[in-house]
């Protein structure tokens, strides 16, 4: 037992990770998956996880054998590097960070049931998370993402077996996946662009790791034990979301809800239906923690990631746009998406992952090319095998964001 307690102590970002993780890509797009299309997307699942991981590993790899954050790696490649770096996460964050909280905002109101809108609840959440950074930091994150993650993965595999008796039932108007249909295809790459997260988190995964080197200096034995924890669990919890989809939804004739509160109930009777009504609150608070910790942790890793951008690219420059400023901007910018421009949650979710999608082969091989630098001044090789994985993986991702391209607008 202290020898588990030792190692809970000791990760963090691999939780952090999860954190950020579990919350758009496994509640929503992983149920609506399994809703819609059964089983049938599962590969997608793998495929993912397979072609992603060499580049999400690179981050905190980098931290562990430089002592700085993948970003120093860009710097190095060319400030054109860092450059595309805040171009894209610029033209990201604030339509990632407004598809969470609405999310989030609609579960809120589920649970407390006070009338307001998921937009105001969005809204006040993004505020609170705001101030909670302003005043607290990396250090709430990582005590309190273990628990929540641990909750909310106890919960979910509870109720997939449950999920397994409900599976004999009778389905009827059963979808098939038909690549000829455009609606089809683009919730498949909806589908891909956050799975298992947008590939900002392995540039969030390498700041995160350094944060926690700080209070503990991790051999890069356990960093890469924590590392695999967060990959490996979101991957098994993302075959559980997708089966609680199939198995309860998908054939009954019920659709998802495109609206936040109607797909928040819909979500969480999937988990007191199985269960039992009298999980309703427990249920309903751990989808509401997976989700506000899901908004917390992307909160604070786009302004914290940017930050040190803005450093490596102009030391004078970063003493006006630090931390606190971006946090500031991308709250005010994201609410100002919830306020304007939200027409539905569903659609605002389709944008928000599409974009990452398409964002995913660029970040993937500005890590890479970090590695090669890293090994003309070092003469640090990654291990054959994961070479020769990140090359056919560059290939693969660079070659379905073409291929999505031709097919959207010719």
């Amino acid at each position: 037992m202290s020898s588990v307690k030792s190692i809970f102590k000791q990760i963090g970002p691999g939780l952090l990770y999860a954190g950020a993780a579990v919350g758009v890509s496994h509640l929503v797009q992983s149920t609506r998956a399994g809703a819609e299309f059964g089983f049938e997307l599962i590969w997608i699942i793998l495929i993912a996880h397979l072609v992603k991981y060499p580049f999400f590993l690179m981050g905190p790899l980098y931290a562990d054998q430089t002592g700085h954050t993948i970003l120093e790696g860009y710097r190095k490649q060319g400030k054109w590097a860092l450059i595309l770096f805040i171009f894209l996460t610029a033209s990201t964050m604030f339509a990632v960070i407004a598809a969470i909280s609405i999310v989030t905002g609609g579960l809120a109101e589920y649970l407390f049931n006070i009338g307001w809108s998921a937009q105001v609840w969005a809204l006040i959440i993004l505020v609170g998370c705001m101030l909670l950074l302003l005043f607290s930091g990396y250090s709430f994150l990582d005590k309190a993402m273990k628990w929540v993650v641990v909750v909310l993965s106890l919960a979910t595999v509870i109720t997939f077996i449950f999920a397994l008796g409900a599976s004999e039932s009778t389905k009827e108007a059963v979808n098939a996946f038909d690549w000829s249909n455009t609606s089809n295809l683009f919730f498949l790459i909806a589908f891909f662009g956050w799975m298992p997260a947008p590939m900002d988190i392995s540039i969030w995964h390498s700041v995160w790791r350094l944060e926690k080197n700080k209070s503990h200096l991790n051999p890069e034995k356990q960093s890469n034990l924590d590392f695999h924890i967060g990959y490996f669990g979101t991957a098994v919890l993302a075959f559980l979301f997708l089966g609680l989809g199939a198995f309860t939804l998908y054939g009954s004739g019920n659709e998802l809800q495109a609206g936040g509160v109607a797909f928040s109930a819909q979500l969480i009777g999937v988990y007191t239906w199985l269960i039992g009504e009298w999980t309703l609150p427990i249920i309903g608070f751990a989808a509401l923690a997976t989700m506000f910790s899901t908004s917390i942790t992307c909160l604070d890793a786009f302004p914290r990631s940017l930050a040190v951008a803005f450093q490596l690219f102009d030391t004078k420059l970063s003493r006006r746009i630090n931390y606190r400023f971006l946090l500031v901007a991308l709250t005010f910018g994201a609410g100002l998406i919830l306020v304007f421009v939200l027409e539905s949650m569903r659609q605002l979710v389709d944008f928000a992952t599409t974009i990452s999608f398409l964002t995913t082969p660029l970040l993937a091989f500005l890590n890479y090319k970090s590695f090669v630098v890293l090994k003309k001044e070092t003469g640090y090789n990654l291990p054959k095998w994961l070479n020769l994985l990140s090359i056919g993986s560059l290939v693969f991702l660079a070659g379905f964001a073409v291929y999505f391209l031709v097919v959207r607008f010719f």
